[in-house]
């Protein structure tokens, strides 16, 4: 397949999908008739949530706050008997896995060129996404270094909730540089998923137990 794909981090878009030359999004749409979907606005009421919030994927199997809980786990040692279990393996796998590290390297020292999907400061990659926010575009990996390839603009239908998520992120960075905890409660209450949850009394007060804890 041939893709192109933009937007922001866990939130990027298959701006192009081909085999070829050949235009996959009609087959892609007809696969997904049958799946569970997943979208902000169909998590408001329980008998939604049951009907399109189900499953999970391979790393999140669906569980309310499965990965802050796993964090809590990890911080109780957990992540220490981890590595010591991997370590103590009779034999270790060394073969290339599907992490991006190795093969970055790899290029940079002269070898294979690496096409990925990056993080870069957005200078002029995706139009219509704020200057200077954290954008996800294909990134080529040579002995020249890192070149993010310029995607132009997303389409309409996906870069307002998009560039609402970058300015969300550029504003509640912006207010942790600042110890500016009214900054990040706006930043927050701006948030789809907050908004459907919390009142803007409610977004306040947890804000504001969240820079006592830290």
């Amino acid at each position: 397949m041939e893709y192109t794909c933009a937007g922001i981090n866990h939130m990027a878009w298959y701006l192009k999908l081909e085999h070829k030359g050949r235009d996959l999004y009609p087959r892609l749409k007809s696969t997904m008739q049958d799946k569970a979907e997943y979208n902000w606005w169909f998590r408001k009421r329980p008998d939604l949530i049951r009907k399109y919030c189900k499953g999970g994927t391979g790393w999140n199997p669906g569980h309310y706050a499965y990965i802050l809980k796993a964090y809590q786990d990890r911080e109780g040692g957990g992540w220490q008997k981890s590595v010591r279990d991997w370590f103590n393996q009779d034999q270790i796998d060394l073969r290339l896995g599907h992490e991006y590290a190795a093969s970055i390297i790899n290029a940079y020292m002269g070898g294979d060129l690496f096409r990925f999907n990056g993080n870069v400061a957005n200078d002029g990659f995706i139009d219509n996404l704020p200057t200077g926010s954290c954008v996800e575009v294909p990134v080529l990996a040579s002995n020249k270094g890192l070149e993010p390839v310029r995607v132009r603009s997303l389409p309409a239908s996906v870069a307002m909730l998009t560039g609402l998520s970058a300015q969300i992120e550029m504003m509640a960075v912006d207010g942790c540089l600042k110890g500016d905890a009214e900054l990040v409660h706006q930043a927050i209450a701006h948030d789809p998923l907050m908004a459907t949850k919390l009142s803007l009394a409610e977004t306040r007060k947890m804000v504001k137990e969240m820079f006592m804890k830290n």
